[in-house]
């Protein structure tokens, strides 16, 4: 079965960075994009970032623009979030995503708090 398991949230201070991962299994990782949402409290799911099965297509949402940046490790079946400049607005948990056969898959989440 698929599993989505994220890692690399704390406390960071804002301006800071923070570098999330996500490891998959369960799937031939190298044919899907893979995506990373976040949810803060009181409020909806939001999508972040996405990056194309081979990494070359890239989207990002308009908030964390020119300071987030997606990356994947087809060889390690890893996907990463780079965050840098950091804001309490960030603060939220984070979650991997992917689609395989019509199927939404979620991890478990990791928490990014941005406090000073």
């Amino acid at each position: 079965q698929v599993q989505l398991v994220e890692s690399g949230g704390g406390l960071v201070q804002p301006g800071g960075s923070l570098r999330l991962s996500c490891a998959a299994s369960g799937l031939t990782f190298s044919r899907y994009p893979m995506r990373w949402y976040r949810q803060a409290p009181g409020k909806e799911r939001e999508l972040v970032a996405a990056i194309g099965s081979a990494g070359a297509s890239r989207d990002y949402a308009d908030s964390v623009k020119g300071r987030f940046t997606i990356s994947r490790d087809n060889a390690k079946n890893t996907v990463y979030l780079q965050m840098n400049s950091l804001k309490p607005e960030d603060t939220a948990r984070y979650y991997c995503n992917t689609v395989r056969f019509s199927v939404n898959y979620w991890g478990k989440g990791t928490q990014v708090t941005v406090s000073s």
